[in-house]
């Protein structure tokens, strides 16, 4: 075990992974060597930032939390710290049942960590991160929270209500990362589109992107976790006059049959939704769309899953996840409805959906053999260089993967020409 070594290991979302970097900023500058999410931990201390969104999620931290509790009491650990959106959740009964850890820390409790250590929490440094991505992107979290109420999502009762950050405080955080080498920004938020009605009474999405934009050396701005109902459809406008705007968005849409969006209690109709698809399709052309579709929901018939089918082939979105239903606690669903739909058959449609998409998927890749694509390149390996187009964000959406025919450099922009397609990945020449 090193001495004055802390790792910090990541579980969850980006938006968890912002709050990582910036107790990491804090750690590093209170003198301690910081490893992120290292192969071997080796640290005399260990945070763990856990995940509490749905049932994988909730049990991956806890065995993570039992791996390094195990480590502890075997004397290959001096402290265990535990923080993140399932200790918010579940404070009580993980003191309870995992004593082995020195503390427990909310969401947005981690700077008492510090005070903990004997540490001071450095106020000049709270817009500075250590980046753990790749130096050339990093995640940009403009708000914290959220207010809808979807029936089955338990993020609010971690998160708490909206909270937008300022735009200037935003502003001044994007200045520091282009000056640090940033020049790709994932915008993140658990609801972008909800961005500024709460400090400013009105939607300020838009005008905070437009102002990104104008940011010298940043080449590329992308949104995640859009909201549909009310969409901000001045965005679409900035989408299509900023060059460095990626025309790309992340909208989770869950459902489209009526009755499933009202069992949701999504605020939006499928007429709605069919119509905010065909104005973004019109309005931005040659955007690349990813959403989130949710199957099992309490109530959802053949006939819903159906539409749902239905919807997918008619809107043939370029990127798509799914997940089955969980029954979550403390969640509308949980308190209303009986998960009466089957883990077999939330599985089986789960299948069918995805094979569908896949098709999909391969089908637009394939449109694109024999274009000219500009990419970034993120990693070098044995055979290619690794990059990704503007319609492709990290972790998440397929790779370019660039033939070694002349010298690359990561972190640099080229220009390649598509020659092979795979549903979740391309082959690419550089020019």
């Amino acid at each position: 075990m090193k001495k004055n070594r802390i790792d910090v290991i990541t579980l969850g979302c980006s938006k968890n992974l912002v709050d990582s970097e910036m107790l990491m900023k804090q750690l590093l500058a209170n003198g301690y060597t910081v490893k992120h999410d290292p192969e071997n931990p080796e640290g005399e201390i260990a945070v763990i930032n856990t995940c509490g969104f749905i049932g994988d999620a909730k049990e991956e931290s806890i065995n993570m939390i039992l791996e390094f509790a195990e480590a502890k009491k075997n004397r290959e650990l001096n402290k265990l710290f535990v923080m993140g959106c399932l200790t918010e959740r579940y404070m009580q009964e993980l003191k309870m049942e995992i004593p082995e850890v020195d503390a427990f820390y909310g969401k947005f409790g981690w700077k008492a960590l510090i005070a903990d250590l004997g540490k001071s929490y450095k106020q000049d440094l709270a817009l500075e991160r250590e980046i753990t991505t790749p130096s050339h992107y990093a995640y940009l979290k403009i708000s914290e929270g959220c207010n809808r109420t979807c029936s089955y999502c338990s993020i609010p009762i971690m998160t708490g209500k909206h909270q937008s950050r300022p735009i200037e405080e935003i502003e001044e955080e994007v200045r520091r990362l282009v000056a640090s080498g940033v020049k790709e920004f994932q915008v993140i938020a658990q609801d972008l589109t909800f961005y500024g009605y709460d400090n400013y009474k009105e939607a300020k999405l838009p005008e905070l992107i437009e102002r990104i934009a104008k940011i010298e050396g940043v080449e590329w701005i992308r949104l995640h976790y859009a909201y549909p109902a009310n969409f901000p459809y001045d965005l679409l406008r900035v989408m299509r006059e900023n060059d460095n705007v990626c025309k790309y968005l992340d909208i989770a849409l869950q459902h489209i049959s009526d009755n499933m969006l009202t069992k949701m209690r999504r605020n939006l109709s499928k007429q709605q939704t069919y119509d905010l698809m065909k104005r973004i399709r019109e309005e931005v052309p040659g955007i690349h769309l990813r959403t989130t579709l949710m199957v099992g929901h309490p109530g959802e018939t053949y006939k819903d899953y159906e539409e749902l089918i239905e919807f997918v082939k008619d809107i043939r979105f370029e990127r798509l996840g799914a997940f089955p239903y969980s029954h979550e606690d403390g969640t509308y669903a949980y308190n209303h409805y009986s998960d009466e739909i089957s883990d077999e058959l939330k599985q089986e449609r789960m299948d069918l959906l995805m094979a569908l998409q896949e098709r999909i998927a391969l089908e637009t890749n394939e449109e694109k053999i024999g274009k000219v694509l500009r990419v970034i390149i993120d990693r070098e390996e044995e055979d290619y260089y690794i990059g990704r187009t503007e319609y492709d964000s990290p972790e998440v959406d397929p790779e370019v993967l660039v033939k070694k025919n002349k010298m690359l450099n990561i972190g640099e922009f080229c220009e390649v020409k598509v020659v092979g397609a795979q549903p979740f990945d391309l082959y690419a020449e550089v020019i």
